[in-house]
């Protein structure tokens, strides 16, 4: 059963992005999807920050105007994501413990309708995290750079050199999505 849950496939992201601000959203919203459930560690926000800028609001703000359910789904604990989730009025999960589906199943239930798999999409920056989660649980994901990896914790930069490892099997087993993707720029 743990050859099956580690298959090389089940980290391929959909898309690969150097941000979230690079990510078309109009065009998500034209494929289906309604929900982003959004890591925020490294992926809204550095570790070392705590609140959003001015900017970040105004982009957030502008996805819920596109029409989207927002869930911020973070391994993080409750102050931090609760504080920051608060700031930008969005529904969150703290301690989800990702890759585990548990954390995914209740991001879900923090929204306003039932959705289908194929309308929900994750947004993160780490493949054994994000990517692994969303694939167990049959969501797309889009993978997007770390903000700023000198700042994580030391179970982050363990991660990081799974990730680099796995990285390495992509290439080998799937060179066309690794090259698709550009996730070149991960390692």
């Amino acid at each position: 059963m743990i050859h099956w849950l580690l298959k090389t496939r089940h980290f391929v992201p959909n898309s690969h992005y150097d941000t979230v601000h690079d990510i078309d959203f109009d065009a998500l919203y034209q494929e289906g999807k309604r929900v982003l459930l959004v890591d925020l560690d490294n992926t809204l926000i550095p570790y070392d920050e705590t609140l959003p800028n001015k900017k970040l609001k105004a982009f957030i703000e502008s996805i819920k105007h596109v029409g989207f359910e927002v869930v911020i789904i973070s391994n993080n604990r409750l102050p931090r994501v609760k504080h920051f989730s608060d700031a930008v009025d969005v529904s969150y999960v703290a301690s989800a413990k990702k890759p585990l589906k548990c954390g995914f199943k209740r991001a879900m239930q923090h929204t306003e309708t039932f959705y289908e798999k194929a309308q929900v999409c994750m947004i993160g920056d780490q493949l054994m995290t994000d990517v692994f989660g969303s694939r167990r649980m049959g969501y797309d994901c889009l993978l997007v750079m770390p903000i700023k990896k000198k700042t994580e914790k030391w179970y982050t930069k363990f991660n990081r050199r799974v990730e680099t490892n796995m990285l390495r099997k992509i290439k080998r087993k799937y060179p066309s999505a690794y090259k698709r993707l550009a996730l070149e720029k991960r390692l």
